[in-house]
């Protein structure tokens, strides 16, 4: 048996006797991994080059579910990870800080009317329809209740976990494009960013999301691709009317072809996130140069009207209309682990659509296996970047 990697020791107050962790990225993983790393007592840098939470961590549905996952390998992480966020709701006040709250989630068929013809509002045998979703939809159907589904505002829950650990844990945020993790015998040495910057560490966490194959260190182990998903946030006239349910639709269009699996979140804030229309694209350098395709966000606008009268363009003002990308992996799973061929580097990345839900227990995981050298939280050796050592 090999031996096991000592825990390391902490006296908080001597940071010579702390380790010393650089997590680079700062969206949902990287802030997660940096606000454990840091509760658990290591000296946390984290790195970001544009903004936290600007790309898919501040775009993103925000949608929790504990049981979606079940029958595949992500299972053990997603169900950990669904009752994390409840603990840190608990902990974090999440329902005033980051709209935190339990919901029941619907599927919904919805066929778009022509445009000389109206359609009635079939009335299902099953569950009843909210009383907002007024348009032509049939076959609903419970997916989640509130035992089972959630949700949280992204954005708010990224930087209330960052606030958190740079107020009382001591996380120091930098701003600045890495350009390089420094290796020499096999071991991280440092980070290089640009104009040289130079910042040491006992280890790195690279949390770089659809930019990770950006880097050469990780391009040459693995692939991550990017997937351009659009979204709009309208805020409807009568907040009040739209109940705490989330829809996942199948929508017919008017003009035929395969229906559209568009998905539609009120959040407690009286807004309405409405997201959809995905499809592989170019990941550009810098996340503020994300633009959507006004075509995607034109059929998302015409999906929320023909849902509901109170999504109608008269009865809403948008609040955005924007598009990010989803991190994926060839294999549809993450990378979560150490780096087999570089002692001390770490990567937490590729979890598509479900980073906001799984980006507490990978954090937690990660802040485990970089101090005490394995994870307790989840077993996460299936998402091992050795795999993909292995597979070649």
């Amino acid at each position: 048996m090999d031996p096991q990697p000592e825990p390391v020791s902490y006296i908080c107050g001597d940071a010579q006797q702390r380790k010393k962790v650089v997590v680079c990225g700062g969206g949902v993983i990287g802030v997660c991994t940096a606000y454990f790393l840091s509760k658990k007592g290591a000296v946390v840098t984290l790195i970001e080059k544009s903004s936290v939470a600007c790309a898919a961590s501040g775009k993103a549905g925000g949608f929790l579910a504990l049981d979606w996952c079940d029958g595949g390998s992500l299972s053990s992480l997603a169900r950990a990870s669904f009752n994390l966020h409840r603990l840190l709701s608990e902990e974090l006040n999440g329902p005033q800080s980051y709209g935190y709250r339990p919901l029941t989630t619907l599927s919904l068929d919805i066929t778009e009317a022509s445009s000389s013809s109206g359609s009635p509002l079939y009335k299902s045998q099953g569950p009843k329809l909210p009383s907002w979703v007024d348009g032509p939809a049939k076959s609903p159907r419970i997916l989640g209740t509130t035992e089972t589904t959630a949700q949280v505002h992204p954005k708010l829950f990224t930087k209330t976990l960052l606030n958190k650990a740079v107020e009382e844990y001591g996380l120091e945020v930098v701003t600045g494009k890495l350009e390089e993790v420094e290796v020499a015998e096999g071991r991280v040495k440092a980070v290089v960013l640009e104009r040289g910057t130079r910042i040491e560490a006992d280890a790195v966490v690279l949390a770089l999301g659809p930019w990770t194959s950006k880097l050469p260190l990780l391009r040459s182990s693995f692939r991550v691709s990017g997937l351009k998903a659009h979204s709009i946030i309208l805020e409807p006239k009568d907040p009040d009317a739209i109940t705490p349910h989330a829809l996942f639709l199948s929508y017919y269009s008017s003009q035929g072809g395969k229906p559209m699996d568009p998905e539609i979140y009120p959040r407690p804030t009286g807004e309405v996130y409405i997201c959809g229309m995905s499809a592989g694209a170019e990941v550009p350098d810098d996340p503020e140069q994300i633009s959507p395709v006004p075509e995607s966000i034109r059929v998302l606008k015409r999906v929320a009207s023909n849902v509901s009268s109170h999504l109608a363009e008269s009865e809403v003002t948008v609040k955005a209309a924007q598009a990010c990308f989803l991190p994926c992996t060839d294999d549809g799973m993450p990378v979560i682990g150490e780096m087999p061929s570089v002692k001390g580097c770490f990567v937490g990345t590729g979890h598509s659509c479900w980073g906001i839900l799984n980006g507490p227990a990978t954090g937690a995981s990660l802040a485990e296996l970089v101090l005490d050298g394995h994870s307790s939280i989840v077993d996460i050796t299936p998402f091992s970047p050795s795999r993909f050592a292995f597979a070649r």
